[in-house]
């Protein structure tokens, strides 16, 4: 019986190391498998261009990519790859720490215009509030964030209002899709000239969108976002006080 019971327990180990917990070793074998590289080594930021005096505000805690949005840096506050893509599949895990205050918040319609009341002034509401984004060879970004149209939105296409309607309302994320704040998202983008799909938490969000003036090749950036109020000293209600990890690009 002794023995049975070894046994069991190694096959108890074995399938609790295949089943993995969150993105464990089976997901990021999968990954390899697919022929993706790792952009995020779990480790610190190699190959990652951290802005130049920032002061240890982008940094590695417990194996993520963590960023308070205090970035001391005088120019670019956000972190980019070092390296430079044409078309890709990224895939990239994300989560919220808090929210980091109360944002006027407009509801965002299905063709890309803002909410307005009778005198067409914008309707918004203070609403509890995070912001960042994932930047795409630095022409524009998915936005992660809070707001009630969801993550994966694409701010530079949906608020060019010389855009023709169809392009900016394609922009507009077909569901919100995010997880509660605390809690992890995974996101897979893919990239092909100027047309982006972006898959969150297994739902598609853009589909087959274009978001023109897309360079050919550029780097992939993380995206710092508020900061310090200077009047008060208070965070900011659209600060990016955020966690990513399991980066893999193909």
């Amino acid at each position: 019986m002794k023995n049975l019971n070894i046994t069991f327990t190694a096959a108890g180990l074995i399938i609790l190391m295949l089943s993995g917990g969150s993105y464990g070793c089976k997901e990021i074998n999968v990954f390899e498998k697919e022929g993706y590289t790792q952009l995020f080594n779990g480790e610190d930021l190699t190959g990652w261009i951290i802005p130049e005096e920032d002061n240890d505000h982008w940094k590695v805690v417990d194996g993520v990519i963590d960023y308070d949005a205090l970035s001391e840096a005088e120019g670019d506050k956000n972190l980019w790859t070092e390296k430079e893509y044409g078309d890709f599949m990224l895939h990239v895990e994300w989560r919220f720490k808090e929210y980091s205050g109360l944002y006027p918040m407009p509801n965002i319609l299905p063709g890309g215009d803002y909410e307005v009341d009778e005198n067409g002034e914008t309707i918004t509401e203070m609403k509890k509030n995070s912001d960042s984004g994932i930047l795409l060879k630095g022409a524009g970004q998915a936005n992660l964030w809070c707001w009630d149209v969801g993550s994966g939105e694409l701010w530079q296409v949906r608020t060019n209002s010389d855009l023709a309607p169809e392009i900016r309302s394609a922009a507009v994320p077909l569901v919100n899709a995010d997880n509660p704040v605390g809690e992890w998202n995974a996101m897979d983008i893919t990239l092909k000239g100027e047309i982006l799909t972006i898959v969150l938490n297994d739902k598609t969000v853009i589909d087959n969108a274009r978001h023109p003036g897309m360079p050919e090749s550029g780097r992939v950036g993380l995206q710092h976002h508020g900061g310090l109020d200077k009047e008060t000293g208070e965070m900011l209600g659209s600060s990016s006080m955020i966690q990513f990890r399991n980066i893999w690009i193909k």
